[in-house]
Protein backbone atom coordinates (compact mmCIF):
# COMPACT_ATOMS: atom_id res chain seq x y z
CA UNK A 1 0.00 0.00 0.00
CA UNK A 2 1.04 3.19 -1.22
CA UNK A 3 0.57 5.84 1.32
CA UNK A 4 -2.07 8.81 0.56
CA UNK A 5 -2.24 11.98 1.99
CA UNK A 6 -5.76 13.95 2.14
CA UNK A 7 -5.74 17.51 1.88
CA UNK A 8 -8.02 20.66 1.68
CA UNK A 9 -10.26 23.03 3.35
CA UNK A 10 -12.50 22.67 6.56
CA UNK A 11 -15.50 20.47 5.88
CA UNK A 12 -13.82 18.75 2.51
CA UNK A 13 -14.37 15.83 4.34
CA UNK A 14 -11.01 14.30 4.94
CA UNK A 15 -11.85 12.95 8.21
CA UNK A 16 -14.90 11.42 7.53
CA UNK A 17 -13.83 10.28 3.75
CA UNK A 18 -10.82 8.93 4.68
CA UNK A 19 -11.73 6.94 7.44
CA UNK A 20 -14.19 4.92 5.02
CA UNK A 21 -10.90 4.90 2.14
CA UNK A 22 -8.70 3.71 4.68
CA UNK A 23 -11.19 0.28 4.92
CA UNK A 24 -11.59 0.54 1.31
CA UNK A 25 -7.80 0.00 1.01
CA UNK A 26 -7.47 -2.64 3.27
CA UNK A 27 -5.00 0.15 5.67
CA UNK A 28 -4.93 1.66 8.53
CA UNK A 29 -6.08 6.05 8.70
CA UNK A 30 -4.68 8.52 10.55
CA UNK A 31 -5.94 11.97 11.14
CA UNK A 32 -3.33 14.24 12.07
CA UNK A 33 -5.97 17.00 14.12
CA UNK A 34 -6.94 14.15 16.39
CA UNK A 35 -2.82 13.57 17.05
CA UNK A 36 -2.43 17.22 17.54
CA UNK A 37 -5.22 17.23 20.33
CA UNK A 38 -3.92 14.20 21.70
CA UNK A 39 -0.68 15.91 22.48
CA UNK A 40 -1.98 18.67 23.72
CA UNK A 41 -5.21 17.22 25.75
CA UNK A 42 -7.71 19.32 24.30
CA UNK A 43 -9.79 20.28 21.23
CA UNK A 44 -8.06 21.80 18.33
CA UNK A 45 -10.53 24.67 18.88
CA UNK A 46 -9.26 25.19 22.15
CA UNK A 47 -5.45 25.40 21.38
CA UNK A 48 -6.06 28.23 19.39
CA UNK A 49 -8.34 29.86 21.51
CA UNK A 50 -6.42 29.16 24.90
CA UNK A 51 -2.57 28.71 23.52
CA UNK A 52 -2.48 30.71 19.93
CA UNK A 53 -2.00 29.74 16.09
CA UNK A 54 1.74 29.36 16.78
CA UNK A 55 1.61 26.99 18.90
CA UNK A 56 -0.76 24.49 17.31
CA UNK A 57 0.91 24.97 14.33
CA UNK A 58 4.16 23.97 16.03
CA UNK A 59 2.39 20.65 17.29
CA UNK A 60 0.37 20.28 13.82
CA UNK A 61 3.80 20.34 11.91
CA UNK A 62 5.04 17.59 14.26
CA UNK A 63 2.16 15.22 13.77
CA UNK A 64 2.06 15.77 10.43
CA UNK A 65 6.41 15.13 9.67
CA UNK A 66 5.80 11.99 12.21
CA UNK A 67 2.18 10.51 10.54
CA UNK A 68 4.28 10.98 6.62
CA UNK A 69 7.25 9.31 8.13
CA UNK A 70 5.66 6.49 9.76
CA UNK A 71 2.30 5.76 8.71
CA UNK A 72 1.64 3.71 5.32
CA UNK A 73 -2.08 4.22 4.85
CA UNK A 74 -4.14 6.95 4.91
CA UNK A 75 -3.31 10.29 6.60
CA UNK A 76 -5.79 13.30 6.77
CA UNK A 77 -3.93 16.64 7.39
CA UNK A 78 -5.49 19.58 8.48
CA UNK A 79 -6.40 22.03 6.69
CA UNK A 80 -3.86 24.94 6.80
CA UNK A 81 -0.53 22.11 7.40
CA UNK A 82 0.02 22.43 3.60
CA UNK A 83 1.46 26.34 4.64
CA UNK A 84 4.21 25.13 6.50
CA UNK A 85 7.06 24.65 3.88
CA UNK A 86 8.58 21.56 5.77
CA UNK A 87 5.11 19.60 5.48
CA UNK A 88 5.29 20.90 2.31
CA UNK A 89 8.65 19.41 1.23
CA UNK A 90 7.46 15.86 3.38
CA UNK A 91 4.15 15.91 0.58
CA UNK A 92 6.66 15.45 -2.31
CA UNK A 93 6.70 12.07 -4.33
CA UNK A 94 4.10 11.05 -2.10
CA UNK A 95 0.16 10.71 -3.02
CA UNK A 96 -1.58 13.70 -2.17
CA UNK A 97 -5.36 13.94 -2.75
CA UNK A 98 -6.96 17.32 -2.85
CA UNK A 99 -10.17 17.19 -1.71
CA UNK A 100 -11.68 20.45 -3.35
CA UNK A 101 -14.80 22.60 -2.31
CA UNK A 102 -16.10 25.38 -2.58
CA UNK A 103 -16.73 28.26 -0.46
CA UNK A 104 -20.95 27.08 -0.56
CA UNK A 105 -20.14 23.35 0.77
CA UNK A 106 -17.58 24.62 3.25
CA UNK A 107 -19.62 26.74 4.78
CA UNK A 108 -22.62 25.13 4.94
CA UNK A 109 -20.27 22.12 6.64
CA UNK A 110 -18.93 24.71 9.41
CA UNK A 111 -22.25 25.50 10.25
CA UNK A 112 -21.97 29.58 8.32
CA UNK A 113 -24.85 28.87 5.70
CA UNK A 114 -27.92 29.92 8.16
CA UNK A 115 -28.93 33.76 9.28
CA UNK A 116 -27.44 34.45 12.89
CA UNK A 117 -26.23 37.09 14.78
CA UNK A 118 -23.69 39.11 13.11
CA UNK A 119 -20.21 37.58 14.74
CA UNK A 120 -17.52 39.66 15.23
CA UNK A 121 -14.88 39.14 13.01
CA UNK A 122 -16.70 38.34 9.45
CA UNK A 123 -16.27 34.32 9.83
CA UNK A 124 -17.48 33.99 6.28
CA UNK A 125 -14.88 36.91 4.91
CA UNK A 126 -12.35 34.98 6.92
CA UNK A 127 -13.15 31.28 5.62
CA UNK A 128 -13.66 33.23 1.81
CA UNK A 129 -10.14 34.22 2.57
CA UNK A 130 -8.66 31.62 3.37
CA UNK A 131 -10.14 29.34 0.92
CA UNK A 132 -8.60 31.82 -1.95
CA UNK A 133 -5.62 31.82 -0.32
CA UNK A 134 -5.10 28.50 0.01
CA UNK A 135 -6.48 26.78 -3.30
CA UNK A 136 -3.35 27.21 -5.30
CA UNK A 137 -1.09 26.17 -2.49
CA UNK A 138 -3.12 22.78 -2.28
CA UNK A 139 -3.47 22.35 -5.89
CA UNK A 140 0.75 22.46 -6.17
CA UNK A 141 1.21 19.81 -4.03
CA UNK A 142 -1.84 17.60 -4.90
CA UNK A 143 -1.20 14.43 -7.45
CA UNK A 144 -4.75 13.93 -7.60
CA UNK A 145 -7.76 16.71 -7.35
CA UNK A 146 -11.15 15.20 -6.11
CA UNK A 147 -14.35 17.54 -6.15
CA UNK A 148 -15.67 17.02 -2.76
CA UNK A 149 -18.61 19.47 -3.35
CA UNK A 150 -20.06 16.30 -6.11
CA UNK A 151 -20.32 13.89 -3.31
CA UNK A 152 -23.38 13.14 -1.74
CA UNK A 153 -21.90 11.66 1.60
CA UNK A 154 -18.69 10.53 2.71
CA UNK A 155 -19.23 6.69 1.47
CA UNK A 156 -19.70 8.76 -2.30
CA UNK A 157 -17.04 10.80 -1.51
CA UNK A 158 -14.36 7.79 -0.74
CA UNK A 159 -15.52 5.95 -3.53
CA UNK A 160 -15.01 8.67 -6.14
CA UNK A 161 -10.84 8.65 -4.20
CA UNK A 162 -10.67 5.19 -4.51
CA UNK A 163 -11.44 5.06 -8.21
CA UNK A 164 -9.09 8.30 -9.08
CA UNK A 165 -6.26 6.23 -7.09
CA UNK A 166 -7.00 3.46 -9.54
CA UNK A 167 -6.37 5.60 -12.36
CA UNK A 168 -2.53 6.33 -11.40
CA UNK A 169 -1.45 10.07 -11.13
CA UNK A 170 -3.01 12.10 -13.26
CA UNK A 171 -4.88 15.19 -12.29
Amino acid sequence: MTQVVLIGPPGAGKSAAGALLAQTLGTTFRDTDEEVARAAGKAVPDIFLEDGEDVFRDLERSAVIRALEEHDGVVAVGSGAILDDAIRVSLKERTVVYLAADFTTVAKRAGLDRPRVVLPGNPRGRLRAMLAERAPVYESVATITVQADDAADAEDLAAQIAARLGQGTAR
